[in-house]
């Protein structure tokens, strides 16, 4: 009888084991699907990690989107005024961090004095991450959508070499210019232009042939994405704000559908584990 106790709490273990596999991040299989946009695989983007219980831009997020399966993670970047990179949407650390001031004004020193904090005044043992710490954490595992909330594009692409992550980011920008820089400097990189209309997404087609091109509801019709697929890029939506509270209210169903209707296969959502239940529910994921 008791070895038969053991045998069960083996078994037990062994199953829970394998399902924490199998929902972990694959990151070749998220590779294969990104660069194949009539998969029927729809990716899932973390905005600013898997921060609900966490801290946004955080290292903990980060290891949470990969913990629970996500496709890719979305992380600001930002300059300091000693020159280097760390994860921050705003132009200050007032909202997300114990300290005060904007991040061009503050050295890294000054910033690492801070603790990170979520808007109802939970703490973290965590200060601010820098974009290589991250990069470390990241590397192997997930795919990385930058938002270049920075011009300091040489030192974004210096730190992707020096970990050896080029391969496995893409980057975000609404100013196309700066999309040329990166082409610039490394012809190989991945864009993912923001179009607010039919017509600028088809310019950033025809500009940089992007594998992905970032819309959104206002102008998401069959005709975009029809125009999108046949020139080989995904289409990215997001479900924040109304969509997201929507699925936390259980209305999940009802957010899919409208998200999915025209053929978007590329998700950001502050809700993953929600939305990834969906999708492989549908078998539209892993």
């Amino acid at each position: 009888m008791r070895n038969l106790k053991y045998v069960i709490l083996f078994v037990g273990v062994f199953l829970i084991s394998c399902a924490s596999v199998k929902n972990k991040t694959d990151l070749p299989s998220v590779l294969q699907a990104f660069n194949s946009p009539t998969s029927n695989i729809v990716l899932v983007a973390a905005h600013r990690g898997a921060h609900n219980g966490n801290f946004e831009n955080s290292i903990a997020a980060t290891k949470q989107a990969i913990k629970i399966g996500v496709d890719v993670i979305e992380v600001d970047v930002k300059t300091t005024k000693d020159g280097h990179l760390i994860l921050m949407h705003d132009s200050s650390i007032d909202r997300t961090t114990t300290g005060k001031g904007k991040v061009e004004e503050l050295t890294l020193a000054e910033i690492r004095r801070h603790k990170l904090k979520t808007q109802n005044g939970k703490i973290s043992k965590e200060t601010i991450p820098t974009f290589e710490e991250f990069l470390k954490v990241t590397k192997g595992k997930i795919m990385v959508d930058i938002d270049m909330k920075t011009d300091n594009v040489e030192g974004i692409l210096a730190t992707l070499r020096k970990t050896g992550t080029t391969n496995e980011v893409f980057y975000f920008d609404n100013d196309y210019e700066q999309l040329a820089r990166i082409i610039e400097l490394d012809k190989s990189a991945k864009l993912m232009p923001r179009a607010y209309n039919y017509h600028m997404a088809d310019s950033a087609i025809t500009r940089f042939a992007p594998p992905v091109v970032h819309i959104d509801s206002k102008f998401y019709t069959q005709e975009l994405t029809e125009m999108l697929k046949k020139n080989n890029a995904r289409i990215w939506i997001n479900t924040l704000g109304d969509s997201d509270s929507l699925m936390r209210a259980g209305y999940g169903e009802k957010v899919l559908n409208d998200v999915l209707k025209y053929g978007a296969n590329m998700i950001q959502t502050d809700e993953p584990e929600l939305l990834l239940q969906l999708l492989r529910s549908k078998n539209l994921h892993y």
